[in-house]
């Protein structure tokens, strides 16, 4: 019996090791997004992207602290749930926890802020802050955790169905976390409109370049190492032979995905406009990313290859068609979460049959999708007609930086105005 317990506590405290690193990770991805989307926004707008990106996952951690996390596994009352979180995860339990209670909200915590950091991009360059940190309350601590009571919470729809037992599976957040995000990004851009400029009266789309594609290309970088925490750390356990297998295969074929992604948004750019697009590579990598995640333990490495490459393709064609619909994302994050994240949902049959089926799949997608674009739309619409959600078209044209925060990102380039002027 010593000896039992003994291996049980080493087997606990690396698991829950293992669970913190990971989150730790996907902390990270923050940076990664705040980077990314720095690079891919003017320089007048630059300093606003970073403060919506730090505040916005300063806003998830509390309100998934305060109430979200008990919507969406059913925590109870706030101070029991506050009391569970800071327990040892042993006591009291019918069987023994193999990590810490607060371990795995931590690591939950860091998958809310992905989720919202998804929007920040879309609406960038035009929205105003504050109307954006309200929108951040109610997604982080009502939206996305009634969305996750019935994926990773298993609770039933609206008590209606269970969407695990219709055959859906979302290993690591493909729809639950990125499609979400995405989906509450397409709500807000629908309504805000697009940046002015951007698209002529002719119907033509005016390209408006990012400031600084070396902050792009490091954020995708931080991003792709993030990812192996966000795919990884679901496997939730490192302490024995099957799951240290589980977890090096998910790396594997994290990296391979992405892998694949960038060189079939890169080959595939080139074909189509004549030139290596550096923002379409970048973009295609992430694709592959996103593409990977729901279903990452079960290929092989060349499956995952293949999937990251139908990634990177659907993704340059999102792009595209996106604009031509006049649908204004700056950094393209409702083509790569949304679009792509429903393609990673579709493909997890391909090699996991036993626990989803294309319906099942469908079915858990419509739901994503159909709850956080329609709730979020409802919020969105109630800030645009209470304090509004748009800056004004003197302030859009100066540059939210000053308009919002007061201060601009690289003051010695563009001008005390903001607008690039001196």
């Amino acid at each position: 019996m010593p000896m039992e317990n003994s291996i049980f506590e080493l087997q606990y405290a690396l698991d829950t090791f293992y669970f913190l690193v990971c989150g730790a990770l996907v902390m990270w991805m923050a940076a990664g997004f705040a980077m990314l989307e720095a690079g891919l926004v003017r320089s007048k707008n630059t300093t606003e992207i970073l403060l919506k990106n730090v505040s916005l996952y300063a806003v998830a951690c509390t309100m998934y602290m305060i109430c979200g996390y008990s919507i969406m596994y059913g925590g109870g009352e706030i101070t029991a749930f506050l009391s569970g979180i800071v327990g040892d995860g042993v006591a009291g339990a019918d069987e023994p926890a193999t990590y810490a209670p607060s371990a795995d909200f931590f690591f939950q915590v860091v998958f809310v802020a992905t989720a919202m950091s998804i929007v920040s991009g879309a609406v960038a360059e035009r929205m105003k802050l504050w109307a954006f940190l309200a929108f951040a309350v109610v997604m982080t601590g009502f939206i996305y955790p009634m969305e996750g009571s019935w994926t990773w919470g298993g609770m039933p729809v609206f008590g209606l169905y269970t969407l695990g037992d219709l055959g859906f599976s979302d290993f690591a957040g493909s729809g639950i976390v990125h499609m979400s995000g995405a989906a509450a990004a397409l709500a807000g851009v629908l309504l805000l409109g697009a940046r002015k400029g951007k698209y002529g009266a002719d119907g033509s789309v005016r390209p408006i370049p990012g400031a600084n594609l070396p902050l792009a290309t490091l954020g995708t970088f931080i991003l792709w190492m993030g990812w192996f925490g966000f795919n990884g750390g679901s496997v939730l356990a490192t302490a024995s032979v099957e799951s240290a297998n589980a977890v090096a295969v998910v790396f594997m074929n994290t990296n391979a995905a992405a892998a694949g992604g960038l060189i079939a948004a890169l080959i595939l750019a080139r074909l189509m406009f004549g030139k290596a697009d550096l923002t379409m590579a970048l973009n295609g990598a992430l694709a592959g990313l996103v593409a990977i995640t729901a279903e990452p333990s079960t290929p092989t490495a060349l499956q995952a290859t293949l999937f990251g490459a139908a990634g990177g393709v659907l993704v340059v064609f999102s792009i595209v068609m996106l604009d031509r619909l006049k649908i204004d994302d700056p950094v393209g994050a409702i083509s790569v979460h949304g679009v792509v994240g429903l393609l990673g949902l579709l493909l997890v049959p391909v090699t996991n049959g036993e626990n989803s089926s294309f319906s099942g799949q469908l079915i858990g997608a419509a739901t994503i999708f159909v709850w956080v674009f329609f709730s979020s739309l409802i919020v969105w619409g109630i800030l645009k007609a209470v304090m509004g959600i748009r800056v004004s078209e003197q302030e859009e044209y100066e540059g939210v930086d000053m308009a919002e925060c007061g201060m601009e990102a690289y003051p010695e380039f563009v001008g005390a105005s903001g607008s690039g002027r001196s």
